[in-house]
């Protein structure tokens, strides 16, 4: 009989925000663990109430949650996380603490947290639907158990991919934050399509379909971005025309410029 990595395990989740819910979710739809092995803690009781809701025992107090768990799960946004770990460093010895929170080097977070060990992870916000995109990382202390653990964790709700830490910075920036760079795409491919006649439920339908599908065309791997969108550039036709609008506007150089700023900022939120 399979067991889980969580089997006799206390959970505590540092921050129940969408993320610290999507792994819950994910988590018990997967049962890897059940709703009476997790504590969530927040200072919003509207969050607590939706983890109360899934059966999970909630508090607004992170000692609490901190206090019995085996896990902890730092879910707090990177501005809070120095506050969080001050309030709990005292109750790390021997536990395992899986980070979400951008920017933050686990070397951070075992300082404030002596005598436990540290894995980082930079999920993203399609962890929501079941399709997140997760890098993660071994850092102070970790063992190959503890990866198995995290890696089982993320793996519910998306894609994990296994890195070295010095590499997190590039996920935050790419996969991280690269929803919200669809979105804007998605924007304005509504607002062009709205320009052009369609009626606004239309744009958004037929863009976020068209999204959708040439995600599942580059996932499967058959071809490199390049050659797929060679494949649906006629010369001399429509997308070709399209393209080279976004090539005179050096779109593709002003991406690479966005990437590597919100690299460059994740490396600055982890120096606090």
């Amino acid at each position: 009989m399979n067991t889980s990595p969580f089997d006799g395990r206390q959970l505590a989740l540092i921050g129940a925000g969408n993320m610290a819910e999507a792994l819950l979710r994910g988590a018990l739809a997967a049962r890897l663990c059940t709703p009476r092995q997790v504590t969530a803690a927040d200072p919003s009781a509207a969050r607590r109430e939706v983890f109360a809701g899934l059966g999970a025992r909630v508090t607004a107090d992170n000692r609490e949650a901190a206090a019995a768990a085996d896990v902890l799960i730092l879910a707090v946004k990177p501005q809070q996380l120095g506050a969080a770990l001050a309030g709990i460093g005292d109750l790390a010895a021997g536990k395992l603490a899986i980070s979400i929170v951008a920017g933050a080097p686990s070397a951070r977070i075992a300082a404030a947290l002596p005598g436990s060990r540290v894995v980082r992870t930079m999920p993203n916000t399609p962890l929501l639907v079941g399709m997140g995109a997760t890098g993660i990382a071994a850092g102070a202390g970790a063992t190959p158990a503890d990866m198995d653990l995290a890696r089982a964790l993320f793996e519910a709700s998306g894609l994990v991919v296994g890195l070295h830490e010095s590499e997190l910075d590039a996920v935050t920036a790419v996969s991280g934050s690269g929803p919200a760079y669809l979105f804007y795409l998605a924007e304005a491919m509504i607002e062009a399509g709205r320009a052009e006649g369609l009626p606004e439920s239309s744009a958004r339908r037929l863009t976020a379909a068209t999204l959708r599908g040439a995600a599942e065309l580059l996932s499967r791997g058959e071809a490199p971005p390049e050659e797929l969108r060679r494949r649906v550039t006629s010369p001399g036709g429509t997308t070709a025309a399209a393209v080279e609008v976004l090539d005179s506007a050096g779109v593709g150089t002003r991406m690479v410029e966005a990437v590597r700023r919100a690299a460059a900022r994740s490396r600055e939120l982890g120096r606090g």
